[in-house]
Parts: C-alpha cells; structure tokens; sequence
C-alpha cells in the first residue's frame, strides 16, 4: 500500500479574496429579487447598470452569495457584450458610452464616418464610442445609441447635443393603451378560453387551417407546435423569444411599440392553450423603451386579467445574437452562456429547465387572436395566390420610404420598392438585395420577381428567415456588402463549435483580401455549413457563396 502524502498546510484561502464590503453592496443591490441560479444574468445587469461595469470584486461577492464557482459566473459575464467585466485596478468606463450601429443598413447610410468624426471629437476617457449591431432602427439609419438613449438619423450634431445635455435615458412608446384594447375587445377571447367557452382543439384547428407559422426565421406551423407540446408531461413552460437581432430586423418592435396587448393576449392563449402556468419573454437588451413598457403592463395585466393564473417573467438579453437560436436563449435564461443545445431532444420535449416548452417570436402570437376571431380565411386569403397568409417585411436599404411593410405572402421585391416603399431613393439604381436578412443570402436586381415567402427561395440558396430585406444599389460594393455580414457573423459567433468559430475568422481574412480565392472560399463555406452545430454558422457563408454565384463578374 502506497504511504498517505500528508497535504502541505496553506496558511491563506484558496481562490479569489471575497471582500465583505462588496458582499454588502451586492446583496442590497439584489435583495427585491429572490436568490435563484437562472437570475445570474439579471444580478448581472444591476451590477452593470450601477456600476457601469462589473468588477472582478463584485463578481467574487455575486459568486459567494449564489454559492456558485467564481470561474462560472466570469465565463457567464464575459459572453455577453453588454457587461464590461474589469479587473478592480482598472478605471470605470466612462460615464456616457456611444453605441454605433455598423450593421449593413447603417454602413451604407454612413455609420463608419460618423464612428471615425465621433473618436476624433472626444477624448476617450470622457466618452467611449463603441460599435454595436443591429438596433432595430434600420429604417432609420444611420443609427446610435448616447447611454440608453436611441438617436435616429443621426448626425455628428445630434449626438454631441444628447452628450452635452446628458439626454442617455430610453423612452417608452406608447401605442394603444391597456383601456383602449380592451374597450375594442381586448382580453374578451382569453376570458372565453378561460371560461371554457372555446376549446383548445378549436383554436389549434383555426391556426392550422390559417397557415399561421412561426415568424423568427423558421417557419415552423405554429398549430402544430401546439400539439407536439401538448403530447407532453405537464408541467410545460412557455417562452417568447423577442431578441430580435437579425440585422435587417425590426417588426417585432414594430408591433410592440404600436399594439403590445395584442402580443399580451394572443402569448396568454397559447400559454393556457398548453397548460403553462410560467411564461419568459426573453427580451432584447437593445430595446430598453420596450422592455420598461413590458414591466409597466405586466403590472396592468396581473391586476386587470391574469390574477394568479399564470406567471409572467422578463429576461433581459445581453448583446448576444446567438440568443435568437430557441435553445441558446433557453440557455441564457436559465442564466448561463447562450450557448445552442445539440438536437434532438427538441425544446418542446427537453426545453427551459428540462420541461417541455413552447416556444414563439413576438409576432407569431400577435396574430393569434385576429385569427381565433375573424376566421382562419381572414388569415389566409391575404396572401398572393399558392401563399397563406400576410407578412411582415422589414425593408431598409436605399429605399425611399423603409419600415415594415405589411404585405401579401410571396409579394416580390420589386413590389415591395415600387408599391410600398416609394421606390429607390433618387440618383440610386436597384442592384441587388437580401431576402431574409444577414443569414439569407443575396440576390441581384435581376431576381427581383421571386415570390418572398417560405420556401420560395430555398432553391436559390436562399431564405427569407425573419423578413428583413435590405437594399443596395449599384453605387454599393458587393465585396463591401459581403464582408460586412462576414465580420458580423466572426463577432457574433458563440465559439461552442470550431467550424463556426473559426470558420468565420478565416473567411472574413479571405475577404479582405483585394482578390477573392473563389476556390478556397468555397470549401471553406461548406465545411461550415455542413459541420457547424446550429444555423449561425450553418449559414453564415451565404452571402459568400451568394455573390460568387450572382456577382462574380462585378467581385474585385
């Protein structure tokens, strides 16, 4: 038998020194909420909004407190961009932080002058500028953000005023209030389901003679998922994915910003449809108007016609954009790494907290009561003949009038330009576009007649995902184009999977080259697209591969 080794004596703790000041200071800051391991992110965000960043201090504090590992909870805040994580010899951020959209919309409109003049102007330890994706304001690019403050259309001036008048707060839009929805009906049809006067099985039959599908990019049946989750063990969850960080992508704000209720009621049916007694909407960061009209009308609702049905939680996204993938989010809410789940089981089986769930974006719900009350054919006859349904196009680009179309299913884009959005802006020539936002490809101007829809572009190599279609003209560069969405895909990738991770760097290098190995690049796109575990990287090279098909005669 081997002789015992007797362990050497350490006269001093292991690990990182956890500070009883900070510990205080921590607890007060957490102390409205109850002390639970899925609320990790949200313990995050305080701490940043206080702060203005997260010290190594009060991550060691937040750790002893939640009896969690110290190296959990800093690989927790160090995925998410909105938490500046710095060591406690560091200097605070400065007080007022300037968020740049570079995304595709905002560069064509002249984001990368205004990043350039902005650092320039200000001394960087007065105020930070930094680059940041998709606001959802594309249809009013260039876009920034002065602390939580979003400019539209904005200028060297316009940010300089919000500096000097420290003006770094949101605002809510209000829409149609909580009274005026209900005095045109509102809540009267989740009465009725809660009443028993109207069955499950009849709304799920309504929404599957509708045509009504998933609207966050997939475009699963939303009836059906219906029925897959109801086949399982209760208890069931419900989640709302709401961040809508496709870049290209604002409806969802959209309708949030103009009829929240409806939202409000058509998630509430769905969730008594299948037994949910806990609903999360994971909420983008990005959206912090929304997010206090979310709390301020969850108050109305709970007091006004939930009771003690159902419980509604709000989960804060973080600057994550892999979070739009259903299981990442569902990881982020459960307060770890967004980081995508392998497949099967699917969420509807093994989802949020390992229980079924159900899981919509913000706009499929948002049609369920129109649908329930004016027929599933008011549904599906608005769209053009072989398409069910209306959609809602997110247009931006070098259109005249950009915003959120609300148009026929399979309407071209061409139509869109011409009937809806006023035509190209003046001195600007159609050349091409994205049908489906940053991950559905590109087409020229000469494709333009394809109906834009679920499964009409498959065959182009092309999806229409979340609506968002962006325009370019032929006084944009297409290698200029691509590598934008490149560089956005390298950003945001989670790094859970080499494919991904490394597959986007080497492509963006590739790109930045002056002249394209065509070869190369092609290789590089279908080891991606073949190995990499979720769609972020599955289809990533997209663009790549679109403009080699559709522009290589104009590639420099």
């Amino acid at each position: 038998m081997l002789d015992k080794v007797k362990k050497k004596f350490v006269p001093y703790p292991k690990g990182r020194e956890v500070k009883d000041d900070s510990v205080s200071e921590i607890k007060n800051l957490i102390a409205h909420l109850s002390l639970k391991r899925d609320l990790l992110i949200e313990y995050l965000h305080l701490i940043q909004d206080k702060y203005r960043c997260i010290s190594k201090s009060n991550l060691a504090a937040l750790s002893d407190i939640m009896k969690i590992p110290f190296s959990e909870a800093f690989e927790v805040a160090t995925f998410y961009a909105h938490f500046d994580v710095v060591d406690d010899s560091q200097a605070s951020p400065p007080d007022i932080t300037i968020r740049v959209c570079d995304s595709l919309t905002c560069e064509l409109s002249g984001s990368e002058l205004i990043i350039n003049d902005l650092k320039k102007k200000y001394d960087k330890n007065t105020v930070r500028i930094l680059r940041a994706p998709c606001m959802g304001l594309c249809d009013h690019a260039p876009a920034c953000e002065v602390g939580h403050n979003h400019l539209k259309k904005c200028t060297l001036a316009s940010i300089d005023k919000a500096v000097q008048e420290k003006s770094v707060h949101s605002s809510i839009v209000d829409g149609i209030t909580f009274n005026e929805y209900k005095a045109n009906g509102g809540y009267q049809l989740l009465k009725n389901c809660y009443g028993g006067k109207i069955s499950v099985d009849k709304i799920i039959e309504e929404l599957q003679k509708s045509g009504l599908k998933g609207m966050g990019g997939a475009g699963f049946p939303a009836g059906k998922k219906w029925e897959f989750v109801r086949m399982e063990k209760s208890p069931r969850l419900m989640t709302i994915n709401g961040d809508e960080g496709e870049p290209g992508t604002f409806k969802d704000k959209y309708y949030l910003e103009k009829d929240i209720h409806r939202f409000f009621e058509g998630m509430l049916i769905a969730a008594w449809a299948v037994d949910s007694r806990d609903v999360y909407i994971y909420m983008r960061d990005e959206y912090p108007g929304i997010l206090k009209k979310i709390f301020r009308e969850i108050d109305v609702l709970e007091k006004e016609i939930i009771k003690d049905r159902v419980k509604i939680h709000v989960r804060r996204g973080a600057g994550a954009y892999i979070c739009g993938e259903e299981s990442a989010m569902i990881e982020s809410i459960e307060g770890k790494r967004g980081l995508p789940r392998h497949k099967p089981p699917f969420v509807s089986k093994v989802g949020l907290f390992g229980k079924p769930t159900l899981n919509h974006n913000v706009e499929t719900v948002f049609w369920v009561r129109d649908i329930i009350e004016k027929g599933y054919e008011w549904f599906s006859n608005q769209g053009k003949p072989g398409h069910k349904g209306p959609h809602s196009y997110s247009v931006s680009g070098r259109v005249k009038n950009p915003g959120v179309k609300f148009a026929p299913a399979g309407t071209t884009v061409n139509e869109l330009i011409n009937n809806y959005c006023g035509g190209m802006l003046d001195g600007h020539k159609f050349y091409g576009y994205l049908p489906g936002g940053a991950s559905g490809g590109i087409l020229p101007s000469t494709m333009g007649d394809i109906p834009l829809d679920f499964g009409t572009l498959e065959e182009y190599g092309c999806f229409i995902g979340s609506g968002a279609i962006v325009v370019f003209s032929d006084k944009d560069d297409i290698t200029k184009v691509v590598l934008n969405l490149l560089k956005f895909f390298e950003d945001e990738s989670c790094g859970q999977c080499t494919p991904c991770r490394v597959g986007t760097e080497k492509a963006v290098k590739l790109l930045e080259k002056k002249n394209w190995d065509k070869n190369l690049l092609d290789e590089l796109v279908t080891m991606m697209g073949d190995a990499s575990i979720c769609g972020l990287g599955q289809a990533a090279g997209n663009p790549i591969k679109c403009a080699i098909k559709y522009f290589g005669s104009d590639l420099k």
